[in-house]
């Protein structure tokens, strides 16, 4: 058997990544926060991880140590919006956004180093918001920047283990946040796009697909955004 970690696994993209790698017989530990996450899925568990909270996110990490030796795959997904403004975004919404997307991700690949067999996966969920900035959410923005960053520096020290380090860049995608917003917003964001839609969460999840398929994609950053900001 061989075993996962998704943060943020239990909807939307990171959901749909946690099936396909079920799919592929791999049993999946998640993270979530929020609602007691209910559905009953075969080979997976979803543990409730506040990860601003770092000692929660060592409670997982020994947790998934207790029942494994090894894990095969590490898909760092859990990101945080606090939507404010540049001046009104404080210190403590600053340092949720990045302990969240950047720094609880930095400890679990550092922590399960030594149980990362070789021909491993480590894949990460980037933002578009890295790429074009968006003037309310520069926070979020900069947090997957440096995803992006962490990424591309983890190839080297899994240099000659023949795991790879990816990030999957989506752009916008059909989850339940993104179809809640007013048809207005949904309207501009599709005319900036060259497809003129959102993305559906299974055209996202065939990236991270393609990633762990492939042993030579290494150190990419894969965007998969529709052609965003083609105009």
């Amino acid at each position: 058997m061989k075993y996962a970690i998704v943060t943020g696994g239990t909807s939307g993209m990171g959901l749909g990544v946690a099936k396909m790698l079920i799919e592929k017989d791999y049993y999946v530990f998640t993270t979530y926060v929020g609602p007691i996450f209910t559905e009953k899925i075969d080979n997976y568990e979803a543990h409730p991880v506040d990860q601003t909270k770092r000692e929660e996110v060592y409670d997982f990490i020994n947790y998934v140590k207790s029942k494994t030796n090894h894990l095969d795959c590490l898909v760092c997904n859990a990101g945080m919006s606090i939507r404010k403004s540049f001046t009104e975004t404080t210190d403590e919404d600053w340092d949720k956004q990045m302990e969240v997307a950047v720094n609880s991700h930095y400890i679990m690949v550092r922590e399960f180093y030594p149980i990362i067999p070789a021909g491993s996966r480590i894949l990460f969920t980037g933002s578009q918001m890295a790429v074009h900035p968006h003037a309310t959410v520069l926070a979020y923005g900069v947090t997957k920047s440096a995803v992006c960053a962490l990424s591309k520096n983890l190839v080297k020290e899994f240099e000659g283990t023949g795991t790879t380090v990816n990030t999957i860049i989506p752009g916008f995608v059909a989850t339940p946040w993104q179809n809640e917003k007013p048809e207005e917003i949904k309207q501009n964001i599709y005319k900036k796009t060259a497809i003129h839609r959102f993305a559906t969460v299974d055209e996202i999840v065939d990236a991270f697909k393609f990633c762990i398929d492939n042993s030579f994609i290494n150190g990419s950053m894969i965007e998969v955004n529709g052609g965003y900001c083609y105009k």
